[in-house]
């Protein structure tokens, strides 16, 4: 047996790789991850692969995703504050070590063990062997995040502080269409629901869903051109390049699925969405002039109504949103790790995470409370 720091993941066979991922999560693939690597996504802005993997007989039999991090840019678990103490006292915060899919708020594995290998003693493997790491490169710390509950448990497992987060996510109750699922509504919710997908109507918005399969070079570029728009108008960094969404697009055809609107013959506004094994993840929304309703509309109704015709258990449609409530999202709780290098600050983040997660936990319990659901 022995362990590698793999800096690029186009080293390791597709096949291989995928194994120790699993075929229910899209985001751990070979494909999603070797192409953020290939098409200029990570090391532009601070992203610098270091994945470890277990080998056995030259066999990679468990893995981790990690990457060196410089800044805190494209985690969306947010540890500015703790950035600034370090600063503030003199201590260098960055580089960092972080367990993640770059820019993408979605719970899943991030200790990667083949099924036909113990997983405890794999995960615990991993987990040691990231701590020697950041050891040896004098890192200040390592982030596991959005762990989903068989990581959160190996990492609490081994010694790592937890910190709880919240998002909005949506399960399918067997509905058999989606007046169905609004039977399940309070009179006034559904009423409201109803009346938004009404107006998208009438302002004569044509809805067209596109899997990567269906997706020409002109089609890429409206979509990118739309994905570009929002963060240029909040004055944020469009990470994920033209050529990313291109080869994901070829390479993960039936993970993706856009819906586009349309207005007087022209497309004026894209939802982006990655496809798992039982869960759709809805990532990003661009529009290039405002409708009432519209983004309802592309970015929820429409996962839904997907989610409901084709059999899918869960749809997330990402990070934050208290407005998502109202439309059948309840809050859902979301997880990260953490170790801390220097024992000053490893205590007193412990003790803040506590309390966070005591907030965190009331803040979960008080918008539960706001289900639209009849029964709920």
């Amino acid at each position: 047996m022995r362990v590698e720091i793999v800096d690029q993941l186009s080293t390791i066979r597709a096949d291989d790789w995928n194994r120790m991922a699993g075929d229910a999560n899209p985001f751990v693939q070979h494909a999603f991850l070797t192409a953020l690597e290939q098409h200029r996504c990570l090391q532009e802005y601070g992203w610098y692969p270091q994945h470890i993997v277990i080998l056995e007989q030259d066999e990679p039999v468990a893995a981790m995703p990690m990457y060196i991090k410089d800044n805190s840019y494209g985690e969306l678990v947010f540890d500015w504050a703790w950035a600034d103490a370090y600063h503030r006292s003199g201590l260098a915060y960055y580089p960092k070590l972080v367990v993640a899919i770059p820019y993408t708020p979605a719970t899943g594995p991030r200790l990667l063990v083949r099924p036909d290998r113990d997983f405890a003693g794999y995960a615990n493997m991993l987990i040691e062997h990231a701590v020697k790491v950041a050891q040896q490169q004098n890192m200040s710390s390592i982030h596991w995040l959005f762990t989903n509950e068989e990581n959160t448990s190996a990492l609490q497992n081994a010694n790592m502080m937890l910190r709880l987060g919240c998002q909005f996510h949506w399960h399918n109750r067997d509905y058999q269409d989606f007046d169905h699922y609004l039977q399940a509504f309070s009179s006034s919710k559904r009423k409201k629901i109803k009346r938004e997908r009404r107006r998208v109507q009438e302002q004569a918005i044509e809805i067209e869903i596109r899997h990567g399969a269906d997706m020409t070079e002109e089609l890429w570029q409206i979509y990118h051109d739309f994905y570009c728009d929002t963060f240029d108008r909040k004055s944020g960094m469009p990470t994920l390049s033209l050529d990313f969404f291109q080869s994901i697009g070829t390479s993960m055809p039936d993970n993706v699925v856009i819906f586009f609107a349309k207005h007087e013959g022209k497309y004026v506004a894209s939802a982006f969405n990655i496809r798992g094994k039982d869960a759709l993840y809805g990532r990003h929304w661009g529009c290039s002039a405002e409708f009432h309703s519209l983004h309802f509309e592309a970015c929820y109704y429409q996962g839904l109504e997907y989610c409901i015709n084709n059999r899918i258990a869960k749809f997330e449609p990402g990070a934050q949103g208290e407005h998502k409530i109202s439309r059948g999202f309840l809050p859902a709780k979301t997880w990260s790790a953490h170790w801390v290098a220097h024992s000053d600050f490893d205590k007193a983040i412990r003790q803040f995470v506590l309390q966070e997660q005591k907030g965190m936990q009331h803040y979960i319990d008080s918008l539960a409370a706001h289900s639209p659901f009849k029964e709920l």
